[in-house]
């Protein structure tokens, strides 16, 4: 008896990842509504991989981050817009304002600390040196990012997608 199960004709963890970046984009499209408000104590840390396709960020944070890079929405964003697949913001690194363009599909990390919840997205084709432990890196950063984005388990409300890849 065989306990492999069978090759889907379907793609579901496609699917699912593509449904579960449209919570990023729904989330972020609120605070776009209320002009870059966050409510409460919110406020996000987001992975991308900088080479994925869409990406457009300046060429010298493109060099500091040549694979994957994390930025913090909390305090100090602006010229957040959001589209169906992808969002645009303004940032400041070293006290320089930079605009980044990101598709929701280059996202590997969606992190909310105010509320524990996360989500982690499986690595692009072709990104197996995927590394979630590096920290923020636009002002004000919060270097323990790596603690906040392991999920716990204490119950809390960090959810991780990896459906692995086929051989």
């Amino acid at each position: 008896m065989n306990d492999t199960p069978p090759d889907s004709l379907i793609p579901y963890d496609e699917i699912v990842q593509e449904a579960l970046r449209a919570v990023v984009g729904r989330v972020l499209g609120q605070v776009e509504a209320t002009n870059g408000v966050l409510p409460g104590n919110h406020h996000f840390y987001i992975t991308f991989k900088t080479g994925a396709p869409g990406v457009s960020i300046p060429p010298e944070l493109k060099a500091r981050f040549p694979d994957e890079m994390t930025i913090v929405l909390q305090n100090k964003f602006w010229d957040l817009a959001v589209s169906d697949d992808s969002f645009t913001v303004s940032l400041s690194f070293n006290q320089m304002p930079s605009k980044l363009d990101i598709p929701f599909s280059a996202i590997t990390a969606f992190v909310d600390p105010a509320v524990d919840f996360g989500l982690q997205f499986q690595a692009m084709e072709g990104d197996e040196d995927f590394d979630d432990t590096l920290p923020a890196e636009n002002d004000p950063m919060e270097r323990d990012i790596a603690s906040r984005v392991t999920p716990s388990e204490d119950g809390s409300n960090v959810v991780s997608v990896d459906f692995g890849k086929k051989s």
